[in-house]
């Protein structure tokens, strides 16, 4: 693989733990800035909301310039928003600074598949596509439980200063390793793939899909404790477990997706189906549990290059802004999946019903994508009309 993947899985590592970070982090912000825990809690959603707003907002401003300067441009961003982070002395420049952060969060990964995609062969690029993602499944694993520790042992704004740093290293390899990239193909270029169907229904599959992952996902921690009989200490390792799910799981994906695109996907879904029915089962035991969690990281993943491979290639041409569309789809998809659980679990179905609702929606997915597939193959088999 190109050094340059290198650099941008760097700068994925960096935005992926200032995503997540913040979670462990909220008793210590909350209670030096005098808030209280639910508010501290905002800073999570308001980062989200900006990654959906930034996502095709900054890729659509920045499409006429090249493609590495609009790279170094967002990396620039994210180092700012975190600085302010860093050295935020109340709630609302904290939450400012989140939110600066957060505005790079998206065109960065849509941008960066692009790139990515184009540095190497075209039977590689989905495997391209997932090295870059490697940067946030490490970040899950890694940068995550490193920054807590880090936030706990020394002040929450420690980790903000850590993660500053990451942004320096992440910008200057891809200012030294990404070779020159072209400008992409014009604001009016990008806007008119949205014309085609397939972009759609690529953009339904990814929020329906990881949807189903935080369906569930956003309540393991509860369904372990209250359920499988963890203590809440535990957790912790849970979510490494998890953590090394979507490790694997991201390199799987990638591989397959670049021998076969749509069945890869289609089998990746279905068996997120079958994971998410059977985990309604053996989340009333510890090791069942536990094991399926990893499973669960595993096929949960394994979807992502395959999804964000399918849309550059349903956008061809002029697939930077599709591509950070993408990345706000798998946003909603987190911010509607979280609801829908929430939902379930207040209807007094128990912690174990978002697994059901996780399995519903990858099934819808999976409907979605079949459906795009086949309307895929009935353009390519059309007989051309000439006059």
């Amino acid at each position: 693989m190109p050094p340059a993947l290198l650099a941008l899985a760097v700068g994925a590592f960096g935005i992926g733990t200032t995503e997540f970070v913040i979670v462990g982090l909220l008793p210590q912000v909350a209670g030096d800035l005098g808030v209280s825990i639910p508010s501290a809690g905002l800073l999570v959603s308001g980062y989200a909301l900006s990654v959906v707003v930034g996502a095709p907002l900054i890729t659509a401003g920045g499409s006429r310039l090249p493609r590495k300067q609009l790279l170094v441009g967002l990396m620039g961003l994210f180092i700012l928003g975190n600085l302010v982070c860093a050295v935020a002395d109340d709630y609302a420049l904290l939450m400012a600074g989140r939110v600066v952060a957060a505005l790079c969060h998206g065109a960065f990964f849509g941008v960066g598949s692009v790139v990515a995609a184009g540095l190497v062969a075209p039977d590689r690029r989905a495997r391209a596509i997932a090295m870059m993602f490697t940067g946030l499944t490490a970040a899950n694993v890694l940068g995550v439980p490193a920054g807590t520790a880090l936030g706990q042992a020394f002040g929450w704004r420690s980790t903000f200063w850590a993660v500053t740093a990451l942004g320096v290293a992440g910008l200057v390899g891809i200012v030294a390793l990404v070779p020159p990239q072209p400008a992409s193909a014009g604001l009016r270029g990008e806007l008119a793939v949205f014309r085609r169907p397939g972009v759609w229904l690529a953009l339904v599959t990814t929020a329906l899909g990881f949807g189903a992952v935080f369906a569930s996902f956003t309540y393991v921690a509860p369904m372990m404790t209250e359920v499988a009989g963890f203590s809440p200490g535990a957790v912790t390792w849970l979510l490494v477990l998890f953590g090394a799910g979507l490790c694997v799981g991201n390199v799987i994906g990638g591989r397959a997706a670049d021998r076969r695109l749509m069945p890869s996907l289609y089998a990746f879904l279905g068996l997120l189906v079958v994971v998410l029915v059977v985990f309604v089962f053996t989340a009333q035991w510890a090791v069942p549990a536990a094991v399926t969690i990893a499973v669960f990281g595993v096929f949960g993943f394994a979807t992502v290059a395959p999804l964000q491979a399918r849309v550059l290639e349903q956008a061809s041409g002029a697939p930077a802004l599709a591509s950070a569309a993408n990345i706000a789809a798998f946003n909603l998809g987190n911010a509607a999946g979280a609801w829908l659980g929430g939902v379930a679990i207040d209807a007094g179905l128990g912690y174990t019903s978002p697994n059901w609702v996780g399995a519903a929606m990858a099934l819808a997915a999976l409907g979605v994508a079949v459906a795009s597939g086949v309307s895929g193959r009935a353009r390519r088999s059309r007989p051309a009309v000439t006059v």
